[in-house]
């Protein structure tokens, strides 16, 4: 899916402070249809009723993390394609070698700007 303001994206993490920071600055870069999620379970089913064009997860939540979400997501043949931006604010080594594995597109160490999270948007679906 081309790099579209409109293109609908989901946002999921545990701090509603979090996803409202991300709605933010989504807003900021242009984007308007901009759905949330609190773990990865909700997420999951969100994804089940709707085509997003891309996923912003942050990793750790209870009590299906964005790792769990991002396996999911890569098995199910229906939203298998879905660009995955993992968000985390830990920048071991082995979370993004294991994230690389499971299938994520890009990968944002917190915190970050409008600038970073579009350069990995735009690298991800444009």
């Amino acid at each position: 899916m081309p790099l579209s303001p409109n293109m609908p994206v989901l946002v999921v993490d545990d701090y509603a402070t979090m996803i409202r920071i991300i709605r933010n600055l989504l807003k900021q870069i242009g984007f308007t249809d901009v759905d949330d999620a609190a773990d990865g379970q909700e997420a999951f089913q969100k994804m089940k009723s709707r085509q997003y064009g891309l996923v912003i997860s942050d990793w750790n939540m209870e009590p299906m993390t964005g790792y769990e979400l991002l396996r999911a997501v890569r098995k199910d043949e229906g939203l298998r394609a879905t660009p995955f931006i993992m968000i985390t604010a830990e920048s071991k080594t082995e979370n993004v070698i294991a994230a690389k594995k499971a299938g994520v597109n890009n990968y944002i160490v917190k915190p970050f700007n409008a600038t970073t999270l579009q350069a990995k948007i735009e690298a991800v679906c444009g």
